[in-house]
């Protein structure tokens, strides 16, 4: 767990750079002939204001392919063994540049269809643009996965309950919201959840958030899984 927010932070600023290490598999393929897929390891490209990542970035990872519709409706394939850790965390990012304080909204909406097997988290990866804050939402999750911290007792905010857990992974602090109830759809007003960590908690400060990701951390997926965003949105300013 101390690993996995290194990576995934380096391998999406090192993404260009890196594009050319690929994964070997075939993806699942979409409904509907994608506008774009990628079995790259870093495989990444900007649709409709998101950036969309393939990111395998754990140790001992598989096969994994990622489709796009759009920025908002795309997919993953992913073959992982059923071994401990994450190996990665396909995802779709929309920048958003601004302290907390300046915010008047920041929201998203999701729909998604997971797998009931395999070890996972679907998930928010919330990011100062220092990246020395973490924020995790998890909006469901399947098998043996957990969060990296202490329980900091439930809060009922954004339109759900959540446990929650503190931690630091050695390079920032984690701060992961765990959903009470498993859910594929829905909405979660972001900015009270970053305002009660700001103003209640005080675990930081005024800080201006960079990255907004919406993805699937997965641990495993042995036989090769589906992972779908059938539509996601996320808005504020």
């Amino acid at each position: 767990m101390a690993t996995r927010t290194l990576g995934r932070v380096a391998q999406a600023l090192l993404a260009p750079a890196l594009a050319l290490g690929a994964t070997v598999g075939l993806a699942s393929a979409p409904a509907s002939a994608a506008v774009w897929n990628s079995c790259d390891q870093w495989g990444n490209t900007g649709l409709n204001g998101y950036t969309l990542y393939n990111n395998i970035w754990g140790s001992g990872a598989g096969s994994q392919c990622i489709w796009a519709n759009s920025g908002t409706n795309w997919g993953v394939w992913a073959d992982h063994p059923n071994t401990g850790g994450i190996k990665s965390y396909p995802n779709a990012k929309k920048v958003i540049n601004k302290p907390i304080t300046s915010l008047t909204s920041l929201t998203s909406s999701y729909n998604v269809t997971v797998p009931s097997s395999g070890a996972y988290n679907t998930s928010y990866d919330i990011w100062d643009t220092g990246y020395r804050y973490e924020v995790m939402l998890w909006v469901n999750k399947t098998g043996a996965v957990g969060p990296l911290g202490t329980s900091q007792g439930s809060l009922t905010l954004g339109g759900a309950t959540w446990a929650v857990y503190k931690g630091d992974n050695g390079s920032n602090d984690v701060f992961s919201f765990i959903r009470s109830a498993n859910s594929s759809s829905g909405t979660v007003d972001i900015l009270p959840i970053l305002k009660w960590i700001k103003d209640t908690k005080g675990w930081f400060g005024n800080v201006t958030i960079g990255d907004v990701q919406f993805g699937y951390e997965i641990t495993s997926s042995s036989g090769g899984l589906d992972f779908t965003t059938n539509n996601l949105t996320v808005s504020g300013g």
